[in-house]
């Protein structure tokens, strides 16, 4: 998708499944399940949609996936088969591993950041070795000493390969990036959540990676059960959507099985949200 002077693409890394009311939280299932229905389990389809932007000469990719080296707990926590499209997803875009000059990192979550890395041997290893990796400072700390609550998502091993060798580039709060690019803090999912404000020639991309993880998520109170501060991620939406409504904006949401692009809308007093085509366009 073309908005202004910035190209923005999306591929699915992979495919996997999580309990329904890890994801929908206090929201009953009665009401949830009506958009997502949930198998005999209680799971529901999810994907990692990563992002690919293109900007300032540079190229991003924004959270990375669950990658190729879940161990077979991980793979039955995630409810997949471990196969990665994450390489394979980024050739379609005619973009190596080499070539990517960031990988910036709402948060440390496995299937955010899984990807980062691979393995070399019995070692992981940076994937893309020309790479910086954006990492929220507090982010970082909580990722590296998990607790009895967050180690189940948190891998400091496969973290540590990144400061090693030296690709990491740590911010703290609400940063500017890059011109048209911003890094706002929204903590609520994690310790050091942030999402992404893109703007280019009026039009303006959102990516808030788990505040929306998919368009059923944009009523206030759909958060997620696995939030560490739910009320802050319920402030941090009750926030954003006058924007949302009012400036158009486009969503990209990381785990819609159906939904990579969306504006919200209201009609009627009820939130909808409309598909974005990936393929357009997009101008004021």
């Amino acid at each position: 998708m073309r908005f202004g002077q910035f190209q923005i693409d999306s591929f699915v890394e992979q495919k996997f499944r999580l309990d329904g009311g890890s994801m929908f939280g206090v929201i009953p299932k009665t009401m949830w399940q009506r958009m997502l229905p949930a198998d005999e389990n209680n799971l529901i389809p999810m994907v990692a949609n990563l992002f690919v932007l293109r900007a300032h000469g540079k190229v991003m990719v924004f959270d990375i996936g669950l990658g190729d080296t879940l161990s077979e707990r991980e793979k039955k926590i995630y409810g997949t088969d471990g196969v990665s499209h994450l390489e394979e997803g980024l050739q379609s875009l005619g973009v190596t591993p080499e070539q990517v000059d960031y990988v910036i990192l709402t948060h440390l979550h496995t299937d955010h950041c899984g990807g980062a890395v691979k393995a070399d041997g019995s070692a992981y290893v940076p994937r893309f070795p020309k790479a910086k990796y954006i990492i929220e400072k507090k982010e970082w700390e909580a990722a590296t000493h998990p607790n009895e609550r967050t180690g189940a998502v948190y891998i400091p091993e496969r973290l540590h390969p990144l400061r090693e060798a030296g690709q990491v580039e740590f911010i703290e709060g609400t940063t500017e990036l890059f011109p048209g690019i911003r890094a706002v803090f929204t903590g609520g999912h994690s310790e050091g959540h942030f999402g992404l404000e893109m703007s280019s020639e009026g039009v303006k991309v959102f990516y808030y990676a788990d505040i929306y993880p998919s368009s059923h998520h944009m009523r206030v109170p759909y958060i997620p059960a696995t939030d560490v501060y739910p009320l802050q991620s319920l402030e941090v939406k009750k926030q954003l959507q006058p924007t949302l409504l009012e400036e158009k904006v486009i969503l990209a949401y990381d785990h819609d099985v159906e939904v990579p692009f969306g504006r919200l809308q209201q009609v009627d007093k009820r939130l909808r949200v409309e598909p974005v085509d990936a393929m357009a366009e997009v101008t004021v």
